[in-house]
């Protein structure tokens, strides 16, 4: 099993930063992608980026590009998220995830979650 444990949520104001860590322990592999989801109450859980093991792959949601980068740390096993320029309509509880997932936009061909921080925008 892998272990997910997300830090660095908050409160915000609109066009601020935050930045996202999420550590992993446990049977770690790390050949494994790595992403970031966002759920907002009463909507659906949407990707915000992905990045392959090798970070050769790079998913980004278009909402996000030029605001939002993912990083990862193979050797710490930690991924990170950069959020510049905030939106209100981005606050949300974000995810890490890992594993080998086909499509990295489904939610559901990601074995492992980590509980969740909460990040909220002010307008």
């Amino acid at each position: 099993q892998v272990q997910l444990v997300e830090s660095g949520g908050g409160l915000v104001q609109a066009g601020g930063s935050l930045r996202l860590s999420c550590a992993a322990s446990g049977r770690t592999v790390i050949s494994h992608a790595v992403g970031w989801f966002r759920q907002a109450p009463g909507k659906e859980r949407e990707l915000v980026a992905a990045l392959g093991w090798r970070g050769s792959t790079n998913h980004t949601a278009d909402s996000a590009k030029g605001r939002f980068s993912i990083s990862r740390d193979n050797a710490r096993n930690i991924e990170h998220l950069q959020m510049n320029s905030l939106k209100p309509e981005e606050t949300a509880v974000y995810f890490c995830a890992s594993g080998a997932p086909v499509h990295y936009n489904n939610p559901r061909h990601w074995p492992y979650w980590g509980k969740g921080t909460q990040v909220t925008v002010s307008s």
